[in-house]
């Protein structure tokens, strides 16, 4: 299946997930990642709340989906997260989502983005409190650092 050490959880299809065929509707898959993220995130001590404390946030610059084999309302779904890429200096990350069912994959998710600063709205360097969570995010037996 997946790779140790990424981050994983459980992933159910809802009913309003699927769109008039039967399938997951595509902005599904970005959403579940948007979600792995985020409890990726609080499950490194970093909140939503310390990041609009310290005046950051992340944003979105692609996010492009795979899709490999069909998925199925009440599937057993795995969606593990972890970074592909980074910049030396933690403004710029790339994040490759997978979503297994047993041992097959059925689609990833990545996404590049960057941090933003919340007042100035410009993109910066995320405050070096956050800079030792980010540090110890998984990473993808295909990482790389970004230019």
């Amino acid at each position: 299946m997946s790779e140790q050490g990424l981050f994983s959880q459980a992933i159910k299809i809802r009913w309003s997930d699927l769109d008039p065929n039967g399938h997951v509707r595509h902005s599904v898959y970005y959403d579940f990642g948007a979600q792995l993220r985020t409890e990726l995130f609080i499950e490194r001590g970093i909140r939503v709340e310390d990041m609009g404390r310290l005046g950051v946030g992340p944003v979105l610059f692609e996010e492009k989906a795979t899709f490999i084999k069909e998925l199925h309302f009440g599937d057993q779904l795995i969606m593990n997260g972890s970074l592909l890429g980074l910049r030396k200096d933690y403004s710029r990350f790339a994040f490759r989502h997978e979503i297994w069912r047993g041992e097959t994959l059925c689609a990833k998710v990545e996404v590049l983005g960057a941090w933003i600063d919340l007042k100035a709205r410009k993109l910066t360097i995320p405050p070096s409190e956050l800079l030792d969570k980010l540090s110890n995010l998984p990473r993808h037996s295909e990482f790389q650092w970004l230019d």
